[in-house]
Order: C-alpha cells, then structure tokens, then sequence
C-alpha cells in the first residue's frame, strides 16, 4: 500500500510526501522504508531532478518513530539487532544518497523520524509548539537503533546528544535550532518553499557551515577534546545511576554506544548500536515499557463508557471552586493544555487572588522556560477570572470543587452551585477518599455528579481518577473523561469506593511504613530501600509530601471502610498532634530548609518515642511495605474498583509512582506468582499480625492457578 506521493516543484526540486494510510501519525515499519527507498532510487536515477525534499502529508505530525508492534514480533535478540542493521543499511543509503535531500519537518519528529532526518542534507522546522525533536527509544526500555546513537553526536556534540539520548528527550524547534539539530526554523505556512529554496541551493554546491558542540570554551573543552569528553562519560554515567538506580539497562547502553562511536569511529559505534538494540528489545524491562506504552495509548481512545453509548460534551468554561494549591493547580493547568476560560471561587478575595497568581504560575514557568511567548503568556492569563460569589457559573459546562475534604463542606458547594449552573453542568469533586455517592446524595441532578480525582502537584502528575456513581450518566463519564484527556492526563475510571484505586493501595504502604517508624526502623533507610526498589520516592518522604494531617484525614475514612487493617500507625496521630506536618510546615519526619528536604532530626524521634535502629533487616522490611500494596491491589481487584488489570497497573505507575519496569502491581503478583504471593504474606502475616492476612481473590487466585494477565 503507497506511503507516498512525489511531485516535482520548481527549480526541478522533488517533493517526496509521506502518508501512512489509515492512520493518524507516520509510523514505520520495515515495509516503508523499503518503499521510501524505492521512490528515492528512482529519483537518484532521474537526470530531470537535482534534489529532494521530504515532507509529511500528516497535519501535526511529521514521523512519530518506528511501528511499535514490530517490537512485540521480535523472538529473540538476533532478530532484533536484524531489524537494527537493516535500519542502518537503508540510512547509510539515504545518507549517501547522490543528490541533496531536505527535511521539511512540521510536528512530531522522533525516533526513526529524527534518525531519518539525521541522515539527510538538510533540515528545516516549524516553530509551531507541536514540532518537536527526539529520540525517545530508553523510554521503551531500548535505544535509538537505525543509527541515532552514532549520527546524533556527530552533528550536535557528545554533551547536547547524551542529554537527548540518555532521558529520551524531545526538545522544542528553537531549543533544536540552537543546538544545532536543525538547519533553519520558519513558521509552518512557508516551509515547503523555505525547504524547496534550500534544497535549489544544495544543488548548486551550498555547504550548511556546522560546529558540533557549538561555539565557546565549554564545547571546546568538552566536546572537541578526549579528556574533556571522559568527564561528560564519568558524569552522564553518575547521572544516569541516579536516577534509575541501575534498574533500566538501556541509558548505560547507549552510553556506551555514543563513545565507541565518538571514539572510536562508525566501524565500531554502528555494529555495538545493533548488537545493543538486539540485546535489549527482548529484556523483561523493555518487554514491561512497551506494555505501558500500548496501554496509554488504548487509554487515549477510550472515554470510559462503551464505545457508542455516549457523546462527550464540549467543555468551553470550567468552574473551580476553592483557590488553594489543588483548585490554582487545576485552574493553572486547564488554561495551559485546555485552552478553556477558568473561574476562580473562594471564601475571601484575598484567597482569590493568591490562588489566581498560583495558577498563573505554570504559564509563567513555561514563559521563563522560552516554551511559550510573552504574547501566549498574556493571552493565557486572560483566561482566568475569580470571584467570591456565583457571578460566571451560570455559564459553566464543568465545575470541580476542590475544598477542603469535608463531606458536609462538600455537599453545601454542591447544594448552593446546582440552582446556578446550567443543567447540562457537570459538578465533580476532587475529593481523594470520600465517596462520590455520600457527596451526591440529596442533589438535584444526580446524573451531573462525578467525581475527579487529580494528583498533587496537578501540573506535573499525570493521572487522573474519574469515579461515577450508580446515578452518574454516561455522558457526564464520557465528558468527565475527554475533559481529563485534554488537560494533558492519562484518564482511568474506577469505582466509588473509599479511596477509589490509587489511595486505597496506598493506604496499606503508608500504613506499614508508620509501624517500621513506630518499631525504629530510620526514616532514611525506609525511603532508601523503597527507592532502591524502585520507587522515585520512599513512603515516608511522600507522607511529608501529600501532608501528613491529609493523610491522618483519609486514615481515618479508610479504616471506618476497611478496618482495622489499614488504620494508621501511631506515628501519624501523634506528628499531627505536634503540627509536624510535612513540607507544607517546614518539619514533618525530615526537616525542610527554604522548602528543600533535610535530614530526620532527634526531635522526631523523641516525639514518637523511639529510639532509632543500629542496624535491621532491609529484605524483611521490602517485603513489608511491597507486599500489603500487592494485596490491596488484589483485593481491590477483586472487587472491581478498577475495570481492568490494565487500568489498575497503569493507576499505580501513574499515580504513586510503581516502578515501571515492574509493569505495575498486577504485573508484579503474576510474575512473581499468585501462589508465592500468598505463601509470603501468610509468613509475613505469621510474623507481623493479621495486617498481612492474604486477600480472599488472591488466594483464589494462587488456587486456580490463574494470572491477571492470560498472555
């Protein structure tokens, strides 16, 4: 099936368009570059042709990577490191291509695209937001395979290359221009002359001058010298382990790669490229990193409700109510990603006012950041008005109260809103445990009440929760849902229970991490193990984090639902008590020093009455804080709060963090096996108490013999 079509412009430029059928965004397999080869032999062979141009027929999205399903095909590592020097042999092709060859890139440029575009003459962008330049390949647990660790380096310097390669990096079209990446930047109406022109002047013997590294003493030093470049190898190595604590092989591959190809030339870079792509395609940890990527993108298309049953709305004005850091971060975030008019609403106008200037505050750093202009930045501000009455939500098709987590508070919001809002309006509550029905149970339109569940801080984390009743309609999810989608989140529906899924899983880590604390175990080597396994951070740190009175406020709804098995150490009572309240009051269980994290102090500990541990056993102490996660993710399961394994895992890496090279808690029982599960919770209940007991669905489970995941 054609991918392209070839016309013939003026200076006898040809203009080569590629346009996978069927599909949003260009994605390549093997078939299509064969195919792009095909149409470029023949035009090297055309005395009527002096050069090329290539360009997208796609309306944002030049090309998005390499077909992923080809990654799931790949049996073993010879094949894949097959698939990776067939990438090179075709880009040494389109590299030594005869005649000049011009990108001409508008949107998404990434992967195999930006391999692609490395291999050609000349590249010229748009300055549109959506064009973006990457190679995002460690993200799926690989690396960049066609070429990208060997041409990238040589064209913008080992520095500006490994910070792309090694964090999966996109970068903006002026960041791009500046490093070098690309040749030329013009806005998205002149780019096929612009690139046209460009390719006229190739062919007549134009040379692009080039510097890699750039201009300047550091780029001098650290990119053109051998010793400057094995400090950026020793410190992009220390960075690296870091960060991912060793548990993702792919940065330190291609590390390794980048070096043998600066150092040691094409001959050895090219070959250590495939044989690294093929070694780490089919590891476990780039296996689990795919399944996440297909299961964001099943999410992208799924509205929460049969596919069908309902129409989404259109949400043009969004009500918030509550100005503090949940209700600025919603606000701030809607204007940003969803474009959409926002009103404030708070008790007093001096809260108005500072949650109006907190919400602004995310495009203000995107400004600071050259992500968008000062115009956009005035033009987005415009967006956000507040008030201390109902004045404008007689004119909202979304409203989320983000209040304190009260339920009588709640349910006034809701009682005094619904005579002003429009019919067709949606009210959503953000509450974290309270469930959804108790808030909607004497309103007026049921139908309207859902709850959404955003994650703190609300501009960085990427999940939303959206909880309907047994009353909510199905337009009000789908609504809810696409909403969600638009401001940027990864969107998953689960039932109304307390809790809903991410806290409820959460509740039992938390729970055991205030009996380590109570029994002595250091705050720091609770957080350093957890972290260790893979966690960005510990539990103890991320009680200081959501605010330790929060979490005492959501204990206490979890044990009147669940009992005693998830009611809260002492430890969090008595922080309370004393008002050593996390981050927010500068001393939780560590201490914050102008905001940044410092070490325990004595004075915890002489509050809590313990006296901390010389030394204790770290694998016990794993298994008890990962295990009772395990079986609350069982349960809950079990009990439907989420509709499908996929949505539970994808929560749980979203929401709190879970490792992703894990695959997620789901994953996690299956391969360590719903029978050794339950056999290590029975020796841990044995040991610990009844907190352990095993879920009765994941004894099921084990007995049946039976996975969450069949495949």
């Amino acid at each position: 099936m054609a991918i392209l079509t070839t016309t013939l412009a003026e200076h006898s430029v040809a203009v080569v368009t590629l346009d996978v059928p069927g599909e949003p965004v260009n994605t390549f397999n093997l078939s299509h570059t064969d195919e792009l080869w095909g149409a470029l032999e023949r035009l090297g062979q055309d005395s009527s042709v002096r050069a090329v141009v290539i360009r997208s027929g796609k309306p944002d999205s030049f090309i998005a990577g390499a077909d992923i399903n080809q990654f799931v095909a790949f049996s073993s590592a010879a094949d894949a490191e097959a698939a990776s020097r067939a990438g090179h042999a075709f880009l040494d092709k389109v590299e030594r291509f005869p005649k000049p060859i011009v990108t001409a890139i508008h949107g998404a440029c990434l992967g195999l695209g930006l391999e692609l575009a490395l291999a050609t003459s000349y590249r010229i962008a748009t300055d549109h937001p959506k064009t973006q330049l990457g190679l995002p390949e460690v993200q799926l647990g690989i690396l960049p395979g066609s070429g990208g660790s060997n041409r990238l380096p040589k064209l913008i310097g080992v520095r500006a290359a490994l910070d792309i390669i090694l964090a999966g990096k996109s970068e903006r079209a002026p960041k791009a221009l500046r490093l070098g990446l690309i040749d030329e930047l013009v806005p998205e109406s002149i780019l096929l002359d612009t690139a046209v022109a460009a390719a006229d002047r190739l062919a007549r013997g134009t040379r692009p001058k080039r510097v890699p590294g750039g201009k300047g003493l550091a780029a001098a030093i650290l990119d053109r010298t051998a010793l400057g470049r094995r400090l950026v190898y020793r410190t992009a190595r220390k960075q690296v382990m870091s960060r991912t604590k060793g548990h993702y092989p792919a940065p330190l591959a291609a590390l390794d790669v980048v070096r043998a190809a600066v150092e040691q030339g094409p001959s050895v870079g090219y070959p250590l490229e495939a044989r690294e792509f093929g070694r780490l395609a089919v590891t476990p940890v780039s296996r689990e990193l795919v399944r996440i990527f297909f299961a964001t993108t099943a999410l992208k298309k799924d509205d929460g409700v049969p596919p069908g049953s309902a129409s989404p709305r259109e949400v043009r004005r969004l009500g918030v109510i509550g100005s503090g850091f949940m209700g600025a971060g919603i606000a701030g975030t809607a204007i940003v990603t969803a474009k959409v008019d926002v009103r404030l609403k708070d008790a007093e106008l001096a809260r108005v006012g500072k949650g109006i200037s907190a919400a602004l505050g995310i495009p203000r750093r995107q400004l600071e950041r050259k992500r968008i202009s000062r115009y956009e930045f005035e033009r987005l501000a415009a967006l956000v008005s507040g008030g201390v009455d109902n004045r404008g939500f007689e004119a909202c098709d979304l409203v989320i109260e983000a209040v304190f987590e009260d339920l009588n508070v709640k349910r006034a919001v809701l009682a005094d809103l619904e005579p002003v809002l429009p019919r067709h309006a949606i009210f959503a509550s953000n509450t974290s445990t309270i469930p959804i029905a108790r808030i909607a149970e004497h309103a007026e339109r049921p139908e309207n009440v859902v709850g959404m569940h955003f994650f703190s801080p609300v501009d960085r984390m990427p999940l939303l929760e959206v909880i309907p009743t047994e009353r909510t309609s199905p337009e009000t999810i789908a609504t809810a849902v696409r909403f969600g989608k638009k401001m940027g989140k990864t969107v998953i529906v689960v039932a109304d229970t307390p809790g809903f899924w991410v806290n409820r899983i959460l509740s039992p880590y938390f729970v055991e991490a205030g009996h380590l604390v109570m029994e002595g175990v250091p705050v720091e080597t609770i957080d350093r193990i957890m972290v260790q396994y893979g966690f960005p951070v510990g539990p103890v740190a991320l009680l200081d984090e959501v605010g330790i009175d929060v979490a005492a406020k959501g204990g206490v709804v979890m044990r009147e639902a669940f009992g005693d098995r998830l009611a809260p150490a002492a430890a969090i009572g008595r922080m309370v008590d004393a008002k050593r309240l996390g981050r927010k009051a500068g001393k939780g269980f560590y201490r914050y020093d102008d905001g940044k994290k410092s070490d325990p102090d004595s004075e915890m500990y002489r509050l809590l009455g313990v006296t901390p541990l010389a030394s204790v056993d770290e694998e016990e102490i794993r298994r008890r804080l990962v295990y009772p996660l395990l079986n609350e993710a069982g349960r809950a399961f079990g009990e439907g709060v989420v509709r499908s394994p996929r949505d539970g895992d994808i929560g749980a890496i979203f929401g709190i963090g879970y490792p992703p090279f894990l695959g997620g808690p789901l994953r996690t029982i299956d391969a360590i096996g719903p029978a050794q599960v339950v056999e290590t919770l029975e020796g841990l209940a044995s040991r610990h108490g009844p907190r352990f007991t095993p879920a009765d669905t994941l004894v099921a489970l084990a007995r049946a013999g039976a996975r969450y995941y069949p495949d």
